[in-house]
């Protein structure tokens, strides 16, 4: 969202302090299915939502996390780790534009948790692939069971 202070005029070709840009996050709950190991045990979270009866990957959730919530995280990650992917979609066939997909041979270094709820997240939009955006941590709750836990629109 652009907005320009009410009195000020507009200067064709100039930049004035008048204008500004807005940006408005989104909010949505996800599925921690995995995470990247990190030097504080872990540097991401894997996250989806369910779709269906299928747990489908949106994104991995690095930005928003400070050393004591990633210090009460990582034991329960560590203690649900399964061998099989959780994920209806991984691994990702190509890597995207950005080097970010997760292939097969990421996926070979990924500690993958049995599913848990519990991460409200903030992000700018869903992609044309089904992927967030500028993701980042909010909280964690663990009020809610993870199939109940579906893309909102």
């Amino acid at each position: 969202m652009v907005g320009k202070r009410g009195g000020s005029i507009y200067e064709p070709g100039e930049r004035s302090g008048a204008w500004i840009k807005r940006r408005i996050n989104r909010t949505q709950e996800f599925v921690i299915g995995g995470y990247v190991p990190g030097a504080r045990g872990f540097d991401s979270l894997i996250v989806g939502v369910y779709d269906k009866k299928r747990l489908v990957y949106t994104a991995k959730v690095k930005d928003g996390f400070v050393p004591r919530v990633r210090d009460e995280i990582f034991p329960a990650l560590k203690n649900l780790r399964v061998k099989v992917c959780p994920f209806a979609n991984l691994p990702e066939k190509k890597a995207s534009r950005w080097g970010e997909a997760l292939t097969v041979e990421k996926m070979k270094d990924l500690p993958l948790a049995q599913t848990f709820t519990g991460l409200p997240g903030r992000f700018r939009e869903w992609t044309d692939g089904n992927k967030l955006r500028h993701c980042s941590f909010v909280a964690m709750r663990d009020d809610k069971t993870p199939r109940s836990v579906v893309r909102e629109t």
